[in-house]
């Protein structure tokens, strides 16, 4: 039984066992006012965070993806990719290749074309790679079922 349902257990019992003896008749009742007893209770429980806080990056590329008007899957699609591709690291370099960036562009200076920053910012750097999937592949659910065939895209 986990900590939070033992709580929950627990607070209901004492509550009620606390109203039965309060509540002796209803003649007792009309006399004195019920008695309320309040206690805090702690645990040393951790709470279970069900979903990790997105970094920076992926804030951003989830606001373009809202401007594009794509959907919640479209951003998972895209957060699967570029988790695999860079980590999200708008400095990630693969010198095998020389694909730089969050979505590891190939040259990295083909982004130049999105903004002169492009080696630093990662605003840049998504809004490159999101016109660069619809271009290619049309969404990045498109991208990503590339990806997942070829292990590229």
């Amino acid at each position: 039984m986990d900590s939070k349902r033992a709580l929950s257990g627990t607070l209901i019992f004492v509550t009620t066992f606390t109203a039965i003896n309060v509540i002796d008749t209803p003649a007792a009742w009309a006399k004195r006012p019920p008695v309320v007893r309040t206690k805090t209770w702690t645990t040393s429980a951790k709470p279970k965070i069900p979903v990790a806080m997105p970094n920076r990056n992926k804030r951003i590329a989830l606001d373009q993806v809202v401007q594009r008007s794509w959907n919640l899957q479209e951003f998972r699609c895209l957060d699967n990719l570029w988790t695999r591709e860079s980590g999200w690291n708008h400095h990630a370099y693969n010198r095998s290749s020389g694909a730089y960036g969050i979505p590891q562009a190939l040259p990295g200076g083909k982004m130049r074309g999105a903004g002169s920053d492009w080696k630093s910012n990662p605003e840049t750097q998504i809004r490159w790679g999101l016109a660069y999937i619809k271009g290619r592949y049309g969404r990045p659910c498109g991208a990503w079922g590339h990806w997942r065939s070829h292990n590229w895209y």
